[in-house]
């Protein structure tokens, strides 16, 4: 009964998104506001792999209209959460009597997930720590869900979404999904990156407790702070120690690693009190292959070079660029918008003419996406890169690119 009333509940929010999306305002324009509004009550409520789709989504803030975005971007602030009594359940399966290792736990969660929520707790010697808990019976209902959602996608057309596209999407969502019911490799991923990036001091991950977690329950220890998306009108000299320690971080992740942090959502980051970058949640880690990396620092290299033939070389590299006839044009304006970020010296991120010749190719990379299917494992990287960049655009990060990169590219020449 549960799995028919979760189908109904998605299949009418399919309904009430469609209707959204093809209901119009005057001058023919699509009603994104409304579309937002449809999905936000209905993926905060049903949790699991639609509300996931709905947070990729709002990380593509160079690609949906700002509308659908704002609305979208609540889920990672305002998702309503699950009942407290059936996350007791899955704590007194995961500990037993409660009272025993703990002096209370908030029932109201602090943070809320599309797969698990965070509660306080507190222990009898007084320390306070946080409980990532799984939603009940998410396992047994995510394939179901899937399923639904490969259905709902179908949207995306209204969208003029190439199909290829949707369904690389689709596979990369249900193969994140499935990982990260995985909260004891969660545990082992926060001990390896704590472990790893211990030399960098502007940097803060929580200490997972093996002794408390379970493989429906994470305990870690607490570790306060301010959410990245409420650092945007702050003091920006936090910001930019923030933004630094950001752009640090990802490039020794990437190029010493080979290891992505492949979720970037504003919700899993924020700084602490002592202008700290924290990073809270590591359910999803992905390995990057050299040859990948390499290719894109050489369509990098091509775009600073304004050589639109080395850039679809480099795309055909990646296994990106598919079929007859390589945009050129599309190549040398994408160089242009992208070049000035990478020009010596400080350049800064909240540069909102970059932003604007982004969006106005958006329609274009769309047209284009007969020759321009990328497969889903560089569907991934390139969607993290850019949840990654606009992170830094929100924190108006100035930073010397050109002496950023400059290395990479001789690594990947050599």
């Amino acid at each position: 009964m549960r799995e028919r009333g979760r189908t109904r509940r998605l299949l009418g929010l399919g309904a009430r998104t469609g209707g959204a999306v093809i209901r119009t305002r005057l001058g023919g324009q699509a009603d994104w506001r409304a579309l937002g509004e449809a999905l936000f009550e209905g993926l905060s409520e049903l949790k699991g792999p639609a509300m996931k789709l709905a947070q990729i989504m709002a990380q593509w803030d160079d690609l949906l209209p700002p509308d659908l975005v704002d609305e979208l971007a609540r889920l990672q602030r305002q998702a309503e959460p699950m009942p407290w009594e059936g996350i007791r359940r899955t704590l007194v399966e995961q500990y037993g009597e409660l009272d025993t290792h703990f002096r209370e736990i908030e029932p109201r969660p602090f943070a809320s997930a599309s797969m698990g929520q965070v509660h306080r707790a507190i222990t009898h010697d007084g320390e306070t720590l946080v409980l990532k808990v799984q939603y009940p019976g998410l396992p047994e209902i995510l394939e179901g869900d899937l399923a639904q959602v490969r259905r709902i996608m179908r949207l995306g057309r209204w969208l003029k979404v190439p199909q290829a596209r949707l369904d690389a999407l689709f596979e990369e969502l249900a193969a994140s999904l499935r990982s990260e019911l995985d909260y004891q490799a969660e545990a082992r991923a926060l001990a390896r990156y704590r472990e790893r990036y211990a030399h960098l001091d502007g940097l803060v991950i929580p200490e997972p407790l093996p002794d408390l977690s379970g493989p429906r329950v994470l305990a870690m220890r607490h570790v306060g702070g301010t959410p990245l998306r409420e650092l945007e009108l702050g003091d920006d000299a936090t910001r930019q120690r923030i933004a630094t320690t950001l752009a640090d971080w990802l490039t020794e992740e990437l190029f010493a690693h080979g290891e992505l942090h492949a979720d970037p959502h504003a919700g899993n980051f924020a700084a602490d009190e002592q202008g700290r970058l924290v990073i809270y949640d590591l359910g999803a880690v992905i390995p990057v292959a050299d040859a990948h990396l390499k290719a894109m620092m050489a369509l990098l290299d091509a775009a600073l070079a304004n050589d639109p033939m080395a850039m679809d070389d480099a795309l055909r590299q990646l296994g990106g660029r598919q079929g007859q006839g390589a945009p050129l044009a599309l190549y040398r304006e994408a160089a242009e918008a992208v070049v000035p970020l990478f020009q010596p010296g400080v350049q800064d991120f909240a540069d909102v003419r970059m932003h604007r010749r982004l969006r106005e190719l958006s329609p274009k990379v769309w047209a284009a996406m007969d020759r321009l299917q990328p497969p889903a494992d560089i569907l991934l990287l390139s969607r993290t890169l850019n949840g990654h960049y606009w992170n830094l655009v929100r924190l108006g990060a100035r930073l010397d690119m050109h002496s950023r990169t400059r290395p990479l590219l001789e690594w990947a020449r050599g």
